[in-house]
């Protein structure tokens, strides 16, 4: 896989595709972020934006984690001491999980977002910003929340923080693209250069195959779950042996192995009696999608097989958690 591929992997969206090859002809020590909310475990959601990561420090990148706790403090998540807390947790976690610890740098928000200059500029931020294009970028809120002149300020640092983070690439879900969008269009306007951004899928709600998986709304799958949790929630995934003809549902089964372990595994091994067509080896997503909406793959053996590679993904990360609280 040449180095272009290798960075656009399972990426829903790359803005825009002339700086992404730009970037792609010359990674070497390239620096690339994602930040992180401190605010529980790691769960898929995480991990999705993490294997993009790893995928972009075997390009050559260096990766740059803001463990956002003035982000947490600003979204009501808890004291800077329980923030703090938390987010060491999830440093030990990523560096179980996969992310080279060499090539990866941690960094605080409040190591620099409460600095002058810093502050100054957030300042100058908000006199060119517009209330109504600051909500928009503002994240979703939960249902019945009120919103709060935190919420607004919230983006408006994401987007000064590709600037003082002195990054080449900015990545995150798709979910994360207004605020990506509000840097290209309002960071020029403070003197400094806007940067391509890469956007990682949304992957739909585990049992209904709508919307967005969450920890907050609905099932999901995280790093304290253990072998048979995590068993039991994908045993009850929505997994159809055939596309929705609307094209209103997605197949969340599929997505986590398109996602999460096609990326980390070289081949896939389905493990299945010989009167069920004996055991089968996948080298590719294409062919067991290919198979499951054929028929040639049981959803039942899909999903047996998914859990396994989830809990070996899990397990260090797992691992870590237990370490942690002894």
């Amino acid at each position: 896989m040449d180095t272009y591929d290798l960075i656009t992997r399972n990426a829903e969206e790359v803005v825009t595709d002339e700086e992404i090859r730009e970037l792609a002809d010359d990674p070497d020590g390239k620096r690339v972020y994602v930040g992180y909310e401190p605010s529980g475990v790691l769960h898929l959601g995480h991990l999705l934006t993490a294997n993009k990561l790893i995928d972009l420090q075997e390009a050559g990148m260096e990766v740059v984690v803001l463990l956002a706790d003035v982000h947490a403090y600003l979204n009501d998540k808890g004291t800077f001491e329980e923030i703090r807390d938390t987010a060491e947790r999830m440093k030990a976690q990523f560096i179980a999980y996969g992310l080279e610890e060499t090539q990866t740098e941690f960094v605080y928000g409040s190591e620099f977002q409460l600095d002058e200059e810093y502050t100054l500029d957030l300042h100058e931020l908000e006199l060119s910003t517009t209330m109504n294009r600051a909500q928009r970028a503002m994240a979703e809120l939960q249902s019945g929340e009120t919103a709060k002149v935190s919420h607004l300020v919230y983006p408006l640092m994401q987007a000064l923080d590709i600037e003082y983070l002195d990054l080449d690439l900015a990545v995150g879900g798709l979910d994360q693209r207004k605020v990506h969008m509000l840097h290209r269009e309002e960071i020029p306007e403070l003197g400094y250069e806007a940067r391509p951004c890469l956007h990682t899928p949304i992957v739909a709600d585990l049992t209904s195959g709508e919307g967005k998986m969450s920890s907050s709304d609905g099932v999901t799958i995280s790093m304290e779950d253990s072998t048979a949790e995590i068993e039991e929630k994908v045993n009850s995934a929505f997994c159809p042996p055939t596309r929705d003809p609307e094209g209103d549902l997605e197949n969340p089964v599929l997505e986590l192995f398109e996602y999460h372990v096609f990326p980390r595994f070289d081949e896939v091994v389905v493990e299945r009696p010989e009167q069920y067509g004996g055991n089968v080896t996948y080298e590719e997503y294409e062919s067991l999608a290919a198979d499951l909406e054929s028929g040639d793959l049981h959803p039942a053996d899909a999903k047996g097989t998914l859990a396994t590679y989830l809990d070996d993904l899990i397990e260090p990360g797992r691992e870590k958690l237990r370490e942690l609280r002894s």
